[in-house]
């Protein structure tokens, strides 16, 4: 029995018997002679069937012709034949003579999307929009970032974690909750993981990572929100400041960075024509106050009632620091404590900021990352100024009161650093199956 080769595979393989399968992309069937381009997971091929014709000049039937005949665009098919290495072939110099085909499954021919599909239709019939090469290299993309990520990981002694996604009560925040419902009483989505990343602290265990999923019912209709989506977290301990987290975050984002472009820099190039720039390190960190005062001189004013910086002025700030740094990330630090969560660290010298950050990457956020408060006194006096009560955090505050180290940690959306990375327009091209306030399937 013939071994199925992968397509890529083909242009190394030496002339002669070959076996290969994938789905028809297109057929010409011609007089003389049928072509048909078959693709796979890793390229396309060339698939000749030159006709027979008899002395009286007509057509010899044979299966393959036949079958060649009924082929419709989508259609699975295993063939084999001979391996001619042609360099007149402009499909990767490659062509394969049939002798055989066999349909594992013929496609209806009405295709429902096109080209020119609008996103909305492409979601619809998303497992066929993956089928074009452009979109397909997103996810081998994201399996090299992640993977990068966990080699960082790995290679530096953190522990991964898998936290619940089911809560007995909110994660961060009584908004933006899922409740579902639970026996004979509720529970909600997590919203993130960072009650039990900081509980890892407690433990022990010093350095945690997880990528997993997190909800939020947020009725938000632009194009980097969704209500499911894959958060990457990390938490260290015995931190000075977030300055640790942050060093660690721009250190993980260059390895990430440097896999991707080893591996698929030049498939970017070809068909996302983007030249993919690996970060170099040190990021540029510039306090939130001072972005703001950068943003204004660009002649923009931050209309917010609140302390932080809105997405135009996100944009601002990352062309300054474009244009000044040559850089596309860039933290925002010292956000206001009115804006962060209670258990981010206030300043030593100024309790109305916090050791935290944004990070911005080419003109849009994608991660919040900060120092923890480890003092449990400190925590409930905190939680009591956003309206908290002790009480109702007891289960968290218990880890507190048994001895935690100083930490910190982040959480980044996936798809936002891929769709940012690509320069795509919507996360929901970098998410596999998107999930949005009006949308459950497929």
């Amino acid at each position: 029995m013939t071994t199925r080769t992968l397509i890529s595979d083909l242009a190394a393989s030496t002339d002669g018997p070959v076996q290969v399968s994938g789905w028809v992309e297109t057929v010409r069937d011609q007089k003389k002679v049928q072509f048909v381009v078959l693709r796979d997971e890793s390229g396309a091929v060339q698939l000749v069937n030159p006709r027979t014709f008899g002395e009286d000049s007509t057509e010899v039937a044979s299966d393959v012709s036949t079958t060649i005949s009924s082929l419709s665009q989508g259609s699975f098919l295993s063939v084999q034949g001979e391996l001619k290495h042609d360099e007149r072939v402009k499909l990767g110099g490659v062509e394969i003579k049939l002798a055989f085909i066999e349909v594992a499954s013929l496609a209806i021919p009405e295709t429902p999307i096109a080209d020119d599909s609008g996103i909305d239709k492409r979601m619809d019939w998303r497992f066929l929009d993956l089928r074009v090469p452009k979109n397909a290299l997103i996810f081998k993309i994201q399996t090299t970032l992640l993977h990068a990520l966990r080699t960082y990981w790995v290679e530096h002694d953190f522990i991964e974690i898998m936290t619940p996604k089911l809560m007995a009560s909110a994660s961060e925040s009584k908004a933006e909750l899922f409740r579902v419902e639970y026996f004979e009483g509720s529970a909600f989505l997590s919203q993130s993981p960072q009650f039990f990343k900081q509980m890892a602290q407690s433990a022990g265990f010093g350095k945690i990572f997880e990528v997993g999923p997190a909800f939020r019912a947020d009725p938000s209709f632009t194009s980097r929100h969704a209500t499911e989506f894959t958060s990457v977290d990390t938490e260290i301990s015995w931190i000075d400041s977030h300055e640790d987290v942050m060093k660690l975050h721009e250190e993980l984002l260059q390895a990430a960075f440097q896999a991707v472009a080893d591996k698929h820099g030049a498939a970017i190039k070809e068909l996302f024509d983007i030249d993919l720039v690996v970060p170099t390190v040190p990021f540029p960190r510039i306090p939130l106050a001072e972005a703001k005062e950068i943003v204004a001189s660009r002649g923009y004013e931050v209309p917010r009632a609140d302390d932080d910086m809105d997405p135009e002025g996100e944009r601002q700030i990352s062309a300054y620091v474009k244009e000044t740094y040559d850089h596309d990330f860039v933290f925002l630090t010292d956000y206001a404590s009115s804006i962060r969560p209670f258990y981010h660290k206030r300043h030593d010298d100024d309790a109305s900021l916090t050791n935290s950050y944004d990070l911005i990457f080419n003109g849009t956020e994608i991660s919040t990352g900060a120092q923890r408060e480890h003092r449990v006194e400190v925590l409930e006096e905190q939680a009591r100024s956003k309206g908290l009560e002790p009480e109702e955090l007891s289960g968290y505050l218990d880890f507190f009161r048994y001895g935690v180290p100083a930490h910190g940690g982040f959480g980044m959306g996936l798809a936002r650093v891929l769709m940012l990375m690509l320069h795509l327009p919507n996360l929901r091209e970098t998410t596999y199956l998107f999930r949005g306030p009006t949308r459950l399937e497929p």
